[in-house]
């Protein structure tokens, strides 16, 4: 890891980045965020002009047996994933025979450090963006525009994944980084398939489960495309109400939330659900109360296309290919392509 010069502290650099990975390389005096798969550093890359890069080191369970030959192949394939809504993998550094690295571009700030930064009056907690972002939050805020291009870029960077095979099965606020234009970018797509789902942090925090979908939490084995597109659902409500659509503390009260909004689904809207292996006859058969919209302030469009990604039955889900032609984004297209930017309201 010669390549990359360890850095002195640059301004307050804890909690910087929020991809819940644990890959991290050998430049960095403190750890920016303790991910779930590791560790994330803030580096420079000597060989690069200098360049300021995250670097990642994967922390395997059993580092004496080396690094998995799957998991190198898996990763392997996420460095020729290009797409300007999904953060860059620069490079990959496979060293000491059980060591890997992964250098990232770097972005310093999350959305939800993005959300928690507005102003109280709009429903944030007025928190000081990190130093450095060159976000300037007053001009962005998270209007209805601001959350429609966010979504737009969100969905455009899922549908390439998608198109690519890789899944990401960890969505969430953390994940999804936002550059000094303000402009949202996926990180840590593939790596839980290459790495597993994780269950814990590398710190043992439990891995928050409010964006995972339900034919995960009912411990199914085998899923598609559609546990991303829930999660996206959970943090387009999120980014409209400021609130998280299902706050759960444990699996069980996760499930207990998802049903109590949305009702208890049946064989009759859900084909298979009774079968999944943790699914409860005894479960609470709660009504959904069809009188109140999931977001009041979601137009009806808006409020379309949320129901769509929150489809229990996963093959009646919406695409992600599908929610970027949705007609919630059709006046946000419209201005793209008149003023070659979003307005932000």
């Amino acid at each position: 890891m010669e390549n990359y010069q360890k850095l002195e502290k640059i301004g307050e650099v804890d909690g910087m980045l929020a991809w819940p990975c644990s890959f991290f390389p050998s430049s960095l005096t403190r750890a920016l965020y303790p991910g779930t798969y590791g560790v994330v550093y803030k580096a420079r890359d000597l060989q690069n002009n200098g360049r300021i890069v995250a670097l990642k080191k994967i922390r395997l369970e059993a580092e004496d047996e080396g690094v998995p030959s799957t998991a190198i192949r898996e990763i392997s394939l996420l460095k020729e994933m290009r797409d300007p809504n999904i953060v860059r993998l620069l490079n990959i550094v496979h060293a000491d025979g059980h060591k890997l690295y992964l250098v990232m571009e770097f972005l310093d700030l999350d959305l939800k450090k993005y959300m928690e930064a507005l102003p109280v009056s709009d429903g944030g907690r007025g928190k000081a963006l990190p130093e450095g972002t060159g976000i300037e939050l007053g001009r962005l805020g998270l209007g209805d525009m601001m959350v429609k291009k966010f979504m737009s870029q969100l969905c455009e960077g899922i549908r390439y994944c998608h198109s690519h095979r890789v899944l990401h099965r960890d969505l969430k606020p953390q994940n999804l980084l936002i550059d000094r234009d303000g402009n949202l970018k996926l990180a840590d797509f593939g790596l839980a398939r290459a790495f597993g789902v994780p269950l814990r942090t590398y710190t043992h925090e439990v891995v928050t489960l409010w964006y995972r979908a339900p034919e995960i939490l009912l411990g199914g084995r085998q899923y598609s495309t559609g546990v991303d597109m829930w999660s996206v659902g959970c943090i387009f409500a999120e980014m409209c109400t400021r609130k998280p659509l299902f706050p759960g503390d444990s699996e069980i009260d996760q499930i207990f939330k998802t049903f109590r909004l949305l009702g208890t689904p049946s064989e009759y809207i859900w084909p298979g659900v009774t079968s999944y292996p943790d699914f409860k006859a005894s479960f609470p058969k709660w009504a959904r109360d069809t009188s109140q919209p999931l977001c009041s302030n979601l137009d009806d469009r808006g409020l379309d296309l949320l129901e769509a990604m929150l489809v229990y039955d996963p093959a009646g889900r919406i695409s992600a290919k599908q929610a970027c032609i949705h007609p919630y984004f059709r006046d946000f297209a419209r201005t793209q392509n008149s003023h070659g930017t979003a307005g932000y309201a």
